[in-house]
Formats: structure tokens, sequence, C-alpha cells
């Protein structure tokens, strides 16, 4: 269990924990997910591959990253909105990031309706849908679950892509 810089929000210190999601907490993140408007199509079957925030027991903010050999969809980046502008989406995106990096994942990719902006600062790079690689296009976000409308969005780890650090 990994602590995230304190975070100042109004007058008081609040101290957020980041940790691996477990199977006792599917349903305080499907409930976050839906609460935000993200599907939770695929959460079940990939929880032990989440992240999630406390802040004082309570998730308020997940983000999963599924592994498809050396690609990844990183997925499901949310928070309550009572939490939000605490950087804690951030610090999630930045440890999954991280993790794939060391895991030898070559590709990180994800859909996106309303953040491309947003994910464009961690280095993600927006490409057609037919460029994304073909396990993660098998994978229930993106078959079931994202409309048409939505942006693919790819991100390069390692040596060739440099990850960006610049967030």
């Amino acid at each position: 269990m990994d602590r995230c810089q304190s975070i100042r929000w109004g007058v008081s210190e609040v101290s957020v924990v980041i940790r691996a999601a477990q199977a006792t907490d599917l349903a305080a993140v499907e409930h976050l997910l839906r609460q935000t408007g993200l599907t939770t199509a695929g959460v079940a079957d990939h929880i032990a591959e989440f992240l999630v925030a406390e802040d004082a027991g309570r998730i308020v903010a997940t983000a999963g990253l599924e592994s498809y050999g050396r690609a990844a969809l990183l997925r499901s980046v949310a928070s309550d909105s009572a939490c939000r502008g605490r950087g804690i989406p951030r610090a999630l995106v930045m440890r999954l990031l991280q993790q794939a990096e060391q895991r030898g994942v070559a590709e990180v990719y994800l859909l996106t309706t309303t953040a491309a902006g947003y994910f464009q600062r961690f280095g993600f790079e927006p490409i057609a849908r037919e460029g994304v690689s073909s396990e993660v296009r098998r994978s229930a976000e993106f078959e079931e679950a994202c409309c048409d409308t939505a942006q693919a969005m790819r991100l390069i780890l390692g040596a060739a892509g440099g990850r960006a650090s610049r967030t």
C-alpha cells in the first residue's frame, strides 16, 4: 500500500491512499463509474488490474489497466465529484503507466469521448480506431461499451516512446 503525497483541499490536509483494488472493492468501483457516466463492462473480470484511491476509508477515485501481452488498455479513470481538482486521477494514471512500463508493455491505448486533452498531457496521441492493437479491440470496453464516436488514443512506452513525465 502506497501513500501519495498529502493533498491540500480547502483548509485541511488529507492523506489519500492509493492501492490495488480487491474483489471486495468491485461494488464501490462500479458505483463510482456509473456516477461518472463510464461503463462497467469488463470491470469484474479485470478488478485485480485496477487501482483505487481511498480517503478516510472511502473509495474516491479509480483507474484500470487491462493487459493484453505487450499492449494494454487504460480505462475507467474516474473520481468522485467532491474530490476533483486534487490530482488523484493523475496519480492513479501515473502509477498505472509506471507499472505497465515495468511489466514490459510497449503500447497503452484508451478510448475517450470527453478527455482527449487531459490524456494528451500524459503523452497519449489520437489514432484511428483501426490502429488499436487487435487484442485490445477484443476487450469488453472496446467491443461492448464504447460508442463509435469515442476517440482512440495511444501512448508508446519505453525508449521508443519516452513516456511523458511532464504532467
